[in-house]
């Protein structure tokens, strides 16, 4: 790893690792400990150990595998960064979601992400990044992120009308209930449905569903399918 410094200065950083898997943590803490500052590495495991970390010293580097932990959601890890704005994260995971990823770093400039089976030299950066303020993000969550963005950009974009038509019909409501809670007709309703399945570029309900949880307008406990 090349040593964190520029010029005679060195950054020494307090790190705490948030990995329950002793391989992954044990190569975390080799990796850190080759660099030339003395850094100090605390280790969580679990959430409430990790929160009683930050209160201890909340300007931290925390490499965190979030699908170990015990966070109930991303809102969640969310407000933990929001509430210890000085800690620095890295999300480093073997699988982390589109949906997680885009969240996270929407919401922050806090998060790096790296997975487990990324080039160590990616995970190295991250460790460099994260020492001086900056965010990494590794090859592979960028593509998850570009290749979202570019399936929006290459759609039509839905009315508000239509918005609202389709989170009904992904949580589950017949046309005929959709025209009822609406006080439309099935005929205008119809119409609505075939607009949207156009944009969108899909032939059944079922892909709706997939398409707004893909994009976030329900969540997986808020739907049921027809």
């Amino acid at each position: 790893m090349r040593p964190y410094f520029l010029g005679k200065v060195i950054f020494v950083s307090n790190y705490i690792l948030a990995d329950n898997q002793d391989l992954t943590g044990f190569a975390f803490e080799s990796l850190i400990k080759q660099d030339d500052g003395q850094n100090e590495i605390r280790k969580a495991t679990n959430r409430a150990s990790l929160i009683h970390l930050l209160e201890e010293n909340g300007k931290s580097i925390v490499v965190l595998d979030y699908t170990l932990f015990d966070f109930t959601d991303e809102e969640q890890l969310i407000e933990a960064s929001e509430r210890f704005s000085e800690a620095t994260w890295i999300l480093v995971s073997g699988e982390l979601t589109e949906k997680l990823i885009r969240r996270v770093v929407y919401s922050s400039s806090a998060f790096s992400i790296v997975f487990k089976d990324s080039p160590l030299m990616s995970i190295r950066e991250a460790l460099l990044s994260a020492t001086q303020g900056k965010r990494y993000i590794c090859q592979r969550a960028m593509e998850m992120l570009l290749a979202r963005q570019q399936e929006s950009d290459e759609l039509e974009v839905l009315t508000a009308t239509e918005m609202a038509i389709a989170v009904d019909i992904a949580l589950g409501k017949t046309t005929k209930e959709i025209a009822k809670d609406r006080f439309s007709s099935v005929h205008t309703i119809t119409t609505h449905r075939k607009n949207i399945f156009r944009k969108l570029k899909v032939n059944t309900a079922h892909e709706v569903i997939k398409y707004a949880l893909r994009a976030g307008w329900v969540d997986p406990t808020d739907f049921y399918t027809i």
